[in-house]
């Protein structure tokens, strides 16, 4: 069996080459996930009592993929504002992306608002605040762009069995922040200096990735996840080095502002699998962590990525077990 070629691994590139493959521009195509892909959070699972945002419920706006071919062709107003903030953290970039996307409709009325109990005191932030179109309201939108891996080989994972390539946290403790505090942040009294209007609904937006040893794991619908979520793979070196189908294609190493899109890229810029292996930093050092990367395949002067994957060093499942097993034991305590 090839991690690489598996079709659990391959299908939303495929998906996504079909519907946005015309687009060149990196930033274009990070957009273009973020408005298109698959919800992290499935919106109909009871567990998360309607709080689920849909890009795709936003009466008014034009059809996303003219929109994203026309800014594609003249992308000079995006690459301003994501210039105007540089910034090295995945999860703040992706909120230029959507910020732009949501004032050029005339949905945004405020992002990144922090709140403040007093001058030492920060309660909480207001991802984006939007104009409610049915009311004289706001909507309060959390937004997070996530990545994790399952550790675990239970036959039935939780969610605090998908861990951040960091250990940082789980799935299951970020869904907690964001349901049990963040989403009621209009509800603490220091907020509401700060709104000039109510907040008639919050709603979780999430997007991300989600990474498998085993391309046979299904999870439970308890769990909320969507069906059709973004997979990736995660392994070894020497598994990678061992897949029947490394060889024979072209890879990269995704810096973290490449994360979110499938990529594409020129074939200069690519890999052999002999490249690849002797260009992953070393996975033995103590401080070391899951390398993102991603297979291509070449149509004509391009290379498309066909699936993608974490390399981890060979410890990383023993320390990400622990670190889910933390979490398991917080969250029932």
């Amino acid at each position: 069996m090839s991690l690489i070629r598996h079709k659990a691994f391959t299908a939303f590139q495929t998906q996504f080459q079909s519907s946005h493959g015309a687009l060149r521009d990196p930033h274009v195509r990070a957009l273009a996930w973020l408005l298109t892909s698959p919800n992290l959070l499935d919106a109909h699972a009871g567990r998360w009592q309607g709080a689920i945002a849909a890009l795709d419920d936003m009466p008014g706006v034009p059809r996303t993929d003219a929109w994203l071919k026309a800014l594609d062709a003249d992308p000079a107003a995006l690459h301003a504002v994501v210039a105007r903030q540089p910034t090295g953290r995945l999860g703040r970039y992706a909120e230029q992306l959507l910020g732009f996307y949501l004032r050029q409709h005339g949905r945004l009325f405020a992002n990144n608002v922090q709140i403040r109990a007093n001058a030492n005191q920060t309660v909480g932030e207001f991802d984006f605040l939007l104009h409610d179109p049915g009311a004289a309201a706001l909507i309060h939108w959390e937004f997070a762009t996530k990545f994790y891996l399952l550790e675990s080989q239970r036959a039935q994972p939780q969610a605090d069995c998908f861990v951040g390539p960091n250990l940082v946290d789980t799935l299951g403790a970020k869904m907690g922040k964001i349901m049990n505090r963040q989403l009621k942040l209009s509800h603490h009294p220091a907020a509401q200096a700060y709104l000039t209007l109510p907040v008639s609904r919050a709603e979780a937006l999430v997007k991300g990735w989600l990474f498998y040893h085993d391309p046979a794991v299904t999870l439970a619908p308890a769990m909320g996840v969507t069906v059709d979520h973004c997979r990736g793979f995660w392994c070894t070196r020497a598994e990678l080095a061992a897949d029947e189908g490394f060889s024979g294609m072209r890879y990269a190493i995704l810096p973290r502002l490449h994360w979110l899109a499938p990529a594409r890229l020129a074939l200069g810029a690519t890999l052999s699998p002999d490249a690849l292996l002797a260009g992953l930093p070393d996975l033995c050092a103590n401080d070391a962590g899951p390398v993102l990367i991603a297979a291509l395949t070449c149509e004509g002067d391009a290379a498309i990525e066909s699936s993608r994957g974490f390399v981890v060093p060979d410890d990383w499942r023993g320390r990400a077990a622990q670190r889910a097993q933390h979490a398991l034991v917080k969250s029932v305590s």
